[in-house]
């Protein structure tokens, strides 16, 4: 009863400070401006399911796509074991779904196990690929000692986990075969019974091993809960709506500002009445607030994977900008910002913006808009969209747009084309 009521106990905890991390979370991401998403629901559950549950973006590179399959795979079918595991801990019980279950039983712990090992290998593969290896798309400036070791953190627990749920399981095949006291015969074993040779014999020794390695299993769960929050690894839990808030429109599509169109509607038609709740405010973007709840979801469902800043024509061709770089940046002063207000209050001055202190305007410049960024982005994450905004910033309140596009923009308004040319010569250099 004792080991009942603490493991009640540190369940309890876990879920209690895992909602308040996840309540803090969604108090950031409601920081930014409203956007409404809430149109074609079919398209929308349909690119959910495609991009974050089939992982069809995954897919273009075939490697990783297969590995991380496999965890991604282990991390939703084993849950259902932690969920029988859960049970047992709070009313000490010992595979209470067996005898329910029967042969189907058997099946699913067989499953369990090849997936188990299955994520146990592609985790090596994938701390192989990260520190031996040494893919170029894991460096770059924005990748510090903390992101490199979040990295390796999580794939080295789930080796640890995998390996305690396999040990678990070998030495239960024991004490079954021992016919002992509280071990019910139930389950197959094709992977832990091959390592049950390099355990013990003796039953107090495989007792103390199998519930060792399950109480590590169980607060290895409840510990790896509270620690993705503060982790790159979030993804697990947002991909999902994430890819159901999508930007469906076409990839080149800019958003308009409406208070900039209401400015051009009356400028062409005196009679135009603008809507009275729509007010100006900031034009785009210098700070967390000032972008959407979307984007700001999208800076926590970044997963650091690198794609978008391999494929990325500026980044390859040595400037400054990296795309990945945007999105962590942002999270970073989100999470700084949110940690101010929450310190200060609401209306408390912070010296600090995400234009200047975290984003320089010489990456925002180097990008192409060519959007390589979001095709490659596997949980369809927007870094364009925050340059942009940043960009609008620059333009329409401080007119700190470079030279060369000060230039384009005064041909455009003055000749009614980017070049420095008469439009009544326009017949002589059109052609």
């Amino acid at each position: 009863m004792v080991l009942q009521l603490l493991f009640i106990a540190l369940t309890a905890a876990a879920v209690y400070l895992f909602s308040k991390n996840i309540a803090r979370i969604r108090r950031n991401i409601l920081l930014g401006r409203d956007i409404d998403r809430s149109d074609r629901a079919s398209d929308r559950w349909m690119t959910m399911l495609k991009v974050a549950f089939g992982q069809t973006k995954m897919a273009t590179r075939p490697v990783p796509f297969i590995f991380h399959f496999l965890i991604y795979a282990g991390f939703i079918i084993i849950n259902i074991e932690v969920l029988e595991i859960i049970i047992d801990g709070a009313f000490g019980t010992h595979r209470i779904f067996a005898p329910l279950l029967g042969s189907l039983y058997n099946f699913l712990i067989g499953s369990f196990e090849f997936l188990a090992f299955g994520v146990w290998l592609a985790c090596v593969v994938f701390l192989a690929r990260r520190n031996l290896i040494k893919l170029k798309r894991f460096s770059g400036t924005e990748m510090t000692a903390w992101p490199k070791s979040d990295a390796n953190y999580i794939l080295i627990v789930e080796i640890l986990l995998m390996s305690a749920f396999l040990i678990m399981n070998a030495a239960d095949f024991k004490l079954q075969q021992l016919g002992a006291e509280h071990y019910i015969q139930a389950g197959s074993f094709p992977i832990s019974s091959m390592l049950a040779g390099l355990l013990p014999s003796e039953q107090f020794s495989l007792i103390f091993i199998e519930r060792a390695c399950w109480w590590f299993h169980i607060i290895g769960i409840l510990a790896f809960l509270n620690y993705v929050p503060y982790s790159k690894h979030f993804h697990i839990f947002l991909a999902f709506p994430n890819t159901y808030f999508s930007n469906l429109d076409a990839k080149g599509k800019l958003t308009n500002m409406q208070s900039v169109s209401n400015e051009v509607k009356a400028m062409l038609d005196p009679s135009f009445v603008p809507d009275a709740s729509v007010t100006p405010g900031r034009f785009g973007a210098k700070d967390v607030q000032d972008l959407t709840w979307k984007q700001l979801m999208d800076s926590y469902t970044c997963t650091e994977c690198g794609r978008c800043t391999s494929v990325c024509p500026a980044n390859q061709t040595g400037k400054l900008l990296s795309p990945r770089k945007i999105m962590m940046d942002t999270r970073d002063r989100l999470t700084e910002f949110g940690n101010h207000i929450e310190k200060n209050g609401k209306d408390a001055i912070d010296e600090k913006t995400l234009l200047d202190n975290y984003i320089t305007r010489e990456e925002l410049w180097a990008c192409t808009s060519c959007n390589a960024c979001t095709e490659a982005c596997p949980v369809n994450i927007d870094p364009l969209s925050i340059i942009i905004d940043l960009r609008r910033y620059l333009v329409m309140e401080e007119s700190a747009a470079p030279s060369s596009l000060n230039a384009m923009q005064t041909n455009i308004e003055t000749n009614g084309a980017p070049w420095k040319f008469s439009p009544s010569d326009r017949a002589n250099w059109v052609n």
